[in-house]
C-alpha cells in the first residue's frame, strides 16, 4: 500500500489487517509507515512491514518490493494510495509541480506495476490491483490541473493494466473519492465555509471517513469481486451524480 502512514492508505492497510491479511505499507515518511504497521500487528495480528519508500525513485522499488516480499512472503495485492494536490492553475504552474504531481500520483502506479508484476503472477489467480483516482477524474478543477490530469490517467492505466494482465488472473481496478477527511483535503477544508459547502452539496450529507474508501479497496481486493476488472468505482457520497462538483 503506498501512502500507507496516513489518509486512505493507513485505512485500507487497517481494513485489509483487520480480515487476515498481511500488509506493507509505504510512505515517504518511514517513521509514520512503521507507526501503521505496528497498528496491524498488535491490534490484528498480522504479519505486516513499514518501508520508508519514495515512490517517484523508480530505482529504489526493485529492493521495496524484495523487502516487501521476504517480510510478508508473498504478495497478492497493490494498492496504489499515494497523492499530492498542487493547487495552481494552469497558467501558472511550473514544468516541476506538474511533474511532481504526475509522477507520484501516475507515474508511480505504473512503475510499481510493473516491479510487483512477477511477484503478482506468483501469488496465483486472485491477484489484484487497485489505484485510488478520484471524481477530479471526470470533472475539471481550475487550480488542480495536474492532479485531474494525473487522476484521470490512472482510469486509462487501469484499463491498459486490465487488457494486459487479465491473462495472469490479476485484476485491475480504480475507485474514485469524493470528498474524504484525509491530510489531502485538510488545507481546503481550513477555509471558512468549505467543509460546510461541501457537505451541502453531498446528497448523504457528510464527508467521507477514509475508512468508506478503504471498505471499498478491500471489496476489490477480495474474491467478492473476482469477476471485475478494468473498471473504477466511484464513492463520493452522491456528489457527481447531483452535478455537485
Amino acid at each position: 500500500i503506498t501512502g500507507g502512514g496516513s489518509g486512505i492508505g493507513l485505512a485500507t492497510a487497517l481494513a485489509l489487517a483487520e480480515v487476515g491479511r498481511a500488509v506493507a505499507i509505504w510512505d515517504r515518511d518511514g517513521t509514520a509507515a512503521r507507526r501503521v504497521a505496528r497498528r496491524c500487528t498488535d491490534e490484528y495480528g498480522v504479519r505486516a512491514a513499514g518501508l520508508k519508500v519514495d515512490v517517484t525513485k523508480t530505482g529504489t522499488l526493485k529492493a521495496a518490493v524484495k523487502r516487501s516480499l521476504t517480510e510478508l512472503g508473498r504478495i497478492g495485492g497493490f494498492v496504489h494510495s499515494a497523492g499530492i494536490g498542487g493547487a495552481v492553475p494552469l497558467t501558472l504552474i511550473d514544468d516541476a509541480s506538474w511533474d511532481e504531481v504526475l509522477d507520484v500520483n501516475l507515474r508511480a502506479g505504473a512503475t510499481i506495476t510493473r516491479e510487483l508484476h512477477p511477484a503478482l503472477v506468483a501469488g496465483g489467480p486472485g491477484s489484484a490491483i487497485v489505484y485510488v483516482s478520484s471524481i477530479e477524474s471526470a470533472v475539471g478543477h481550475a487550480f488542480l490541473p495536474a492532479y485531474c490530469a494525473s487522476k484521470a490517467g490512472l482510469l486509462g492505466l487501469t484499463r491498459s493494466a486490465c487488457a494486459l494482465l487479465g491473462p495472469d488472473g490479476i485484476r485491475v481496478n480504480s475507485v474514485c473519492p469524493g470528498a474524504v477527511e484525509t491530510p489531502l483535503l485538510a488545507p481546503l477544508l481550513e477555509i471558512p465555509g468549505a467543509r460546510e459547502n461541501l457537505i451541502t452539496h453531498t446528497p448523504l450529507g457528510r464527508l467521507a471517513q477514509p475508512e468508506d474508501i478503504a471498505s471499498v479497496i478491500r471489496f476489490l481486493l477480495s474474491d467478492e469481486a473476482a469477476y471485475i476488472s478494468g473498471t473504477s468505482i466511484t464513492v463520493d457520497g452522491g456528489m457527481t451524480a447531483v452535478g455537485a462538483v
